[in-house]
This record gives structure tokens, C-alpha cells and sequence, in this order.
């Protein structure tokens, strides 16, 4: 099985996440190659002891991203950093010819964006993607798997959505994605976003105009230092889009949810599909339902109920009958990535990951939800 070398810029939760995956990479029963973490980076030297104690494959480690970079054997980097550092690292990592994992939203803002979309366009030999982890629970993959052919017919409509209640606690000290500094404008948006869009942008649905409704509910919090500190970034964020599919050349509303204050929500994706000919749904809160709904002509419409096994996209020593949860889905990711990495493609549409041009996508729609929440108005997205 081939090896990728890989460094870590960015060593927190997921950081950690990545190397857990790694180390269990013989949970994957023909993984296309294994990923090797040999180098890590992080400005505090307690972020960076965690990998030196855990990892023994690690053989740098250093504060400035530019050693890691300037590192022959690393050969690929997984990037996970505050928000506005990203146009920094992205685009000198994809100039070294690392190729690139970063997480979402791949730039502070759209101009960012841009910035890292040309250093991909002018090194195409570096692969480069975003990460995104829910479009591989088992039940999402069926969910995906009836985009792909067809089955819904013409779209009635669709919701999607990320919410949690990570920031429901007022008391809560702030910190870096609280501040507009280091967040973004987005705030929530850029934030959670992309996770609630990677199905939209994977099925080709073209998002025309958006109404935005954003909401700032804590406007302050503990600042760490026994004071106050202004929390300038949205906390929730409601899309009503005006959206098309390709396939029949039809519109129908697409309502993205993002919250990071949703009461009794403690960290749900969700993606349900109308259609005239089948729906379907699924959510994080009980990751193994599947539920589905297919129309018989003059007959009972009643959704089916499906407890969806150990099912995923790359197969695994775990048999079908136990449970799939958040780091196999993570593991699942990393496997999408080497397998494309290897390969030059995805295992199938939906068993690939964000892609640079989906994460434009998601910025034109950002852009444009804050002008409408500026204006009160519904605005159109541009395509380019």
C-alpha cells in the first residue's frame, strides 16, 4: 500500500482527529493508500507535545509553518487554522506542492477565497480540498445515492442544515469565533456552512438568489481576563434560496440552517429532499435512520423507516450490522482524499471531497446573504 507523508499545521481538536483516524488506519479494509504523520506545527508548544507523545511517526516539529513546508518528505498537509490565516497557509502550501486538506471556509472572506482559487489554478498539480465529513454516514450515502439517479423526480424542495449549542451559554468566554478579526464577517456562515452545502454543491444545484435572516443573540461575553468583549460575528444564519437543478431545468426553494445557538441541538447536520416522485431525509441525531418516502400512484403515503447498518463508501473490517459514527466518518473523509489523491478521481460523485470550486460556491453565497441581511432584500447569487 502506498505511503503519503503527511504534516499537521494546526495541531487542535481536529488536528488530533486526523491522527487518530491515521493510527487506526487498519480499520480500512482496502484503503487506496495509509497516510503518514511525520511533522507538526503549532505556535504553542503544548498543542505540538500531544502529537510528540502520541504519534511516533512524528519527526518535526516546529512553531513556523514555513520549516514544515520546506520539508522534503512531507509530501501532503493537513491545515487547520482560524479563519484568517488561511490565504496565508493555503496558498504558500499549494506553491511548496503540498497537497492540501484545509478546513472549511477555505478564505476569511470571498477576496481570500479567490487568492487560494488562483494558487490552486496555477499549480494543478497539487490536489486540494476542503474538509467536510457528514456526506459519509452510511444513511447520507443512500441519501446521495438517490440524487445521483434520479429517483426524486422534479424537486419540490429541499433543507439542509448544521446547529449546535455550543454558544448557547452566555457566560461562555469568548474566543476566536466570536471576533470578526479572526472569524470573518461570515461568522456562522463561513463557520458551519460549507457542511450543510456539500451535498447542494456535489449535486449541481445552481443557488440563484438568497434572502438572509442573521442573527447577533449574544452580543458579549467574558473576555478571559475578568472583563467584557463585544461578540461581533452572527450567531445563526436562515437562507431562503431560489435554486435550480440542472437536470430538469426547475427551480425550488433551498433553506440552509446555520446555528451555533440552537437550543437542544448538540451538533446536528441534517439534509431532507422532496420530490415528486420519492423524499427522503436524514439527521445526525439519530445517525443510523434513514427515512424514505416513494409514491404509488392513488396509494398511502407513509415514510419507511430504515436502520442503515455499517455501510460506508470505503469498506472496513466493522461488519454491517454494528453502528457508523462521527471518526468513521472522519475516517471515511481521509479515505476519500487518498483514494482521489491516488486514483485522480472520486470513488463515486458523493464519495469525494469539498472541492476548491465548491468552496467559491459557498463564498458567492455568503457574500451575497450578508448584502441581503444589509438590505432586507433577496439578491441574487452570481454564478462566477
Amino acid at each position: 500500500m502506498k505511503t503519503v507523508r503527511f504534516g499537521i499545521i494546526g495541531c487542535g481538536l481536529m488536528g488530533r482527529e486526523f491522527a487518530s483516524a491515521a493510527a487506526r488506519w487498519i480499520h480500512l479494509a482496502d484503503a487506496a493508500a495509509r497516510p503518514e504523520i511525520v511533522a507538526v506545527c503549532d505556535s504553542a508548544p503544548a498543542a505540538r507535545a500531544w502529537f510528540e507523545e502520541r504519534v511516533p511517526t512524528v519527526r518535526q516539529s516546529v512553531a513556523d509553518y514555513r520549516e514544515l513546508l520546506a520539508n522534503p518528505e512531507v509530501e501532503a498537509v493537513y491545515i487547520a487554522v482560524p479563519h484568517h490565516l488561511h490565504r496565508e497557509l493555503y496558498c504558500a502550501a499549494i506553491a511548496a506542492g503540498k497537497h492540501l486538506m484545509g478546513e472549511k471556509p477555505f478564505g476569511i472572506d470571498r477576496p481570500a477565497n479567490d487568492a487560494i482559487l488562483a494558487a490552486v489554478r496555477a499549480h494543478p498539480g497539487v490536489m486540494v480540498r476542503c474538509s467536510s465529513e457528514s456526506v459519509f454516514y452510511p444513511a447520507m450515502q443512500r441519501l446521495c445515492g438517490l440524487i445521483a439517479s434520479g429517483a426524486f423526480g422534479r424537486i419540490i424542495e429541499v433543507n439542509t442544515g448544521f446547529m449546535h449549542s455550543s454558544d448557547l451559554d452566555p457566560a461562555k468566554p469568548i474566543n476566536w469565533k466570536r471576533m470578526i478579526e479572526f472569524n470573518g464577517e461570515y461568522g456562522v456562515l463561513g463557520d458551519l456552512g460549507m457542511h450543510a452545502l456539500h451535498v447542494p454543491c456535489r449535486a449541481g444545484w445552481l443557488i440563484r438568489n438568497v434572502r438572509a435572516i442573521l442573527s447577533d443573540i449574544v452580543k458579549e461575553r467574558p473576555d478571559g481576563k475578568g472583563g467584557r468583549a463585544p461578540c461581533r460575528t452572527w450567531d445563526n444564519g436562515t437562507l431562503l434560496c431560489e435554486t435550480q437543478d440542472p437536470r430538469t431545468g426547475e427551480p425550488f426553494p433551498l433553506t440552509v440552517k446555520l446555528q451555533r445557538i440552537a437550543p437542544g441541538q448538540r451538533n446536528t447536520w441534517y439534509t431532507e429532499v422532496l420530490g415528486t416522485q420519492a423524499s427522503a431525509r436524514w439527521s445526525s441525531t439519530n445517525p443510523c435512520l434513514f427515512e424514505q418516502l416513494r409514491y404509488t400512484p392513488g396509494g398511502a403515503q407513509a415514510w419507511e423507516q430504515i436502520q442503515v447498518g455499517y455501510e460506508p463508501a470505503f469498506k472496513t473490517i466493522t461488519g454491517g450490522i454494528f453502528e457508523f459514527g462521527f471518526t468513521d466518518a472522519i475516517q471515511q473523509m481521509w479515505a476519500a482524499f487518498l483514494h482521489e489523491l491516488v486514483h485522480g478521481a472520486p470513488a463515486s460523485s458523493f464519495a469525494g471531497c469539498v472541492t476548491p470550486d465548491e468552496t467559491a460556491k459557498s463564498h458567492r453565497l455568503f457574500t451575497a446573504a450578508l448584502a441581503s441581511q444589509r438590505d432586507t432584500a433577496t439578491l441574487p447569487v452570481p454564478t462566477a
